[in-house]
C-alpha cells in the first residue's frame, strides 16, 4: 500500500513468501534509509518503480519470483552500495544496465 512511504526510518523490508499481489508502490522511494528489500516469491506485477533509485543506501534488492514486467530502470546502476540483486523469474524485458 502507498502508506509504506510513511515509514521513513525503516532500514529493512522483509515481505517475501506472502502471496502479495499488485504493484510495488512508488512510495518505496520515500524510504531513504532502506538497505535491504526482500519482496521475492509473491505475485507482484507491473514495473519496477523508478523511485527505487532514490534508495542510495540499498545493498540488497530481491524482487525475484514475481510477475514484474517492463524494463529495469537504468538508474539502478547508480546504486553504488548495491551488492546483491535478484530479478529472476519475472517478465522483465530490455537490458540490464551496464553499471550493474
Amino acid at each position: 500500500p502507498s502508506e509504506v512511504g510513511n515509514m521513513s526510518a525503516l532500514a529493512e523490508l522483509y515481505l517475501y513468501n506472502n502471496g502479495f499481489s499488485g504493484t510495488v508502490p512508488s512510495e518505496i522511494g520515500m524510504l531513504t534509509a532502506l538497505t535491504s528489500v526482500y519482496l521475492y516469491n509473491n505475485t507482484l506485477s507491473g514495473s519496477v518503480p523508478s523511485e527505487i533509485v532514490k534508495l542510495s543506501y540499498m545493498t540488497t534488492l530481491f524482487l525475484n519470483n514475481n510477475t514484474l514486467s517492463g524494463n529495469l530502470p537504468s538508474e539502478v546502476g547508480n546504486l553504488k552500495n548495491l551488492t546483491a540483486l535478484q530479478l529472476h523469474n519475472n517478465d522483465l524485458s530490455g537490458t540490464i544496465p551496464s553499471e550493474v
